[in-house]
């Protein structure tokens, strides 16, 4: 088996794209109430801030600052698959390898993270993250999708409520 070598900062701040097996499926939002009380449960065990965070129907975003002292993201992570998978069937089709570990075929095995290395690189995933749901055609305005820490920013007074546009706007300036 392949060793994966993850960058472990002690109160480090880290950027995560976790995905569903099923990249067609929207059983994030379909379920997003059981992974909201899975998220917090795990957050009261293992504290960490989520800075910024966007649910879509078969990915997620995040980033996270850890506590000092602390690089333990993938038991974090574990711990959320895991918790949220629990509650639900499994996935119609699963390797012999994933049924033989009791992986109900649910998640990707594996996630993206990235090191937040400073100040420019947080405030441009945090744009990343936010504007995610227009990239993938769910919305036409980043203000319109329910499922992100947006909101929480713009309540701050962090970013006004018309950030990133209207891709409807845009679309008609160019005739499409």
């Amino acid at each position: 088996m392949s060793q994966y070598l993850r960058a472990k900062i002690e109160g480090g701040v880290y950027f995560f794209t976790i995905t569903l097996a099923d990249r067609s499926s929207d059983l994030l939002v379909r379920h997003i109430e059981h992974l909201r009380k899975v998220y917090k449960v795990v957050e009261y065990r293992h504290p960490f801030d989520t800075i910024a965070i966007c649910v879509l129907p078969d990915h997620m975003h995040a980033v996270w600052s850890l506590p000092s002292g602390d690089s333990n993201f993938p038991v974090r992570w574990s711990q959320i698959k895991s918790a949220f998978s629990r509650e639900l069937p499994a996935a119609n089709v699963r390797s012999a390898s994933k049924a033989a570990k009791r992986d109900k075929g649910i998640w990707q095995r594996r996630y993206w993270e990235h090191v937040i290395r400073n100040e420019s690189d947080l405030e441009r995933h945090v744009d990343y993250i936010h504007y995610n749901p227009v990239k993938h055609g769910l919305v036409a305005r980043v203000c319109d999708w329910p499922y992100s820490s947006f909101h929480r920013y713009v309540a701050r007074g962090d970013l006004p409520v018309d950030w990133g546009g209207d891709v409807r706007e845009i679309a008609g300036m160019f005739g499409e």
